[in-house]
């Protein structure tokens, strides 16, 4: 009996000490984690799988944009292309008739030359012409670039037309004047720039001049007085040194609706002059004016380059003209350039610029006078047709005033 009691004695002990085991590993046990939280919709989706990981594609039947139904259930509308609209053609311009344009600019060359023609005619108008007068009107013809010969001659006749005529009215001293300063300019020398050649179209022309003195310009001017003469004409942009010349003269042109013949910059001047003179016979055009660059009458190379342009144009016809452009404003020093320019190319004519500018309008007699050739155009300002042909009485008329 006290057998069986020690036993379940010993029974319940162990049996306790097993449930508090029990206890107390329930108690350090960790608690599971709390349950995830819902995915932040800000965060980045996921970066597809590639390779090994990728997932399998789903079959799906694919649908054409026609069996898709737009939110507001339409169908989609076939949008029309609508045509690019060109821009349009810069319009072409009509200059001015050039018959009679320096009469028409007669007030602007006359403001510019009183200089000469009034200060003349006062000289004249006084009552005792001793030594001294007869001085200061040489000093006044060449203060006006008459030069020298041409103003000893023509003081010379003054002296003696004066002392034959006696009295000396106003209007007198005018006619006598005029008469005097228009058998120096000279009256019979052919001005007609010369753009029909005898054989066959175009005529040739050739434009020369150092830098600055307006020789793009009058280029382009001039293609305007032969557009309004009723001519079709050809620009070759041969100076190839400034891409600015080139682009100015096409500009020029297109605002007359003359077609312009251009080639790379820095490219051989002698190609494109060939070019031009090809295609403005391939054309039919009328005339072909042909810029030069402006070169320093100083370079020798340049000059010589000057002269392989001429021979290259002449492979295909002559020259009909060699137009030197001349700034009326530097007096002497354009003479020596001319005296440069017509030892390499034969000059057939003058074409003075800025003459408005200038109170110096015995330049025109002057570099007559040195060439032996007439100036043939003169320009007296910015404007696109301020370019005329010259014409001795109008100038002369402009000079001494009315």
């Amino acid at each position: 009996m006290e057998t069986i009691i020690l036993a379940v004695v010993i029974a319940v002990v162990v049996l306790g000490a097993l449930g508090g085991l029990i206890v107390g590993s329930r108690r350090r046990k960790p608690l599971p984690p709390p349950p995830p939280s819902p995915p932040d919709i800000t965060a980045p989706p996921a970066e597809p799988r590639v390779g090994e990981e990728a997932e399998t594609p789903r079959e799906e039947p694919r649908r054409t944009i026609e069996e898709v139904d737009l939110p507001d259930g339409s169908a989609p509308v076939a949008v029309e292309e609508l045509p690019v609209e060109e821009l349009p053609a810069p319009p072409i311009e009509v200059p001015e008739p050039t018959a009679g344009r320096l009469v028409r600019l007669r007030a602007r060359l006359s403001r510019s030359q009183n200089a000469l023609g009034k200060g003349l005619l006062t000289l004249l108008s006084r009552e005792h012409l001793d030594e001294d007068t007869w001085e200061e009107v040489e000093d006044t013809l060449l203060t006006a670039d008459v030069g020298v010969q041409p103003t000893q001659e023509l003081v010379e006749r003054l002296r003696e037309r004066v002392r034959v005529l006696g009295t000396r009215t106003p209007v007198e001293l005018r006619g006598l004047l005029r008469e005097e300063l228009l058998t120096l300019i000279g009256t019979d020398m052919d001005r007609t720039v010369k753009t029909e050649p005898v054989t066959s179209k175009p005529g040739i022309v050739m434009v020369v001049g150092v830098n600055g003195t307006g020789k793009t310009t009058t280029t382009g001017k001039l293609a305007r007085v032969l557009v309004a003469d009723g001519r079709s004409v050809v620009l070759g942009a041969a100076d190839t040194f400034r891409a600015a010349a080139a682009d100015q003269l096409q500009t020029w042109g297109e605002r007359v609706g003359a077609h312009t013949v251009r080639g790379p910059e820095a490219g051989d001047p002698a190609s494109v002059a060939f070019d031009a003179v090809k295609e403005g016979k391939e054309m039919g055009a009328d005339v072909v004016l042909i810029d030069t660059a402006g070169r320093l009458h100083t370079k020798t190379g340049l000059m010589d380059e000057l002269g392989k342009v001429k021979r290259v144009v002449e492979k295909h016809a002559p020259l009909d003209e060699v137009l030197l452009v001349l700034d009326a404003t530097t007096g002497q020093n354009g003479l020596i350039q001319a005296r440069v320019f017509a030892e390499v190319v034969d000059i057939t004519g003058i074409v003075l610029t800025k003459l408005d500018g200038t109170a110096k309008g015995g330049i025109v007699v002057a570099v007559q006078r040195e060439l032996g050739v007439p100036v043939k155009l003169v320009g007296l300002g910015e404007g696109p047709d301020d370019l005329a042909p010259f014409e001795p009485e109008a100038f002369v008329d402009a000079l001494i005033g009315d």
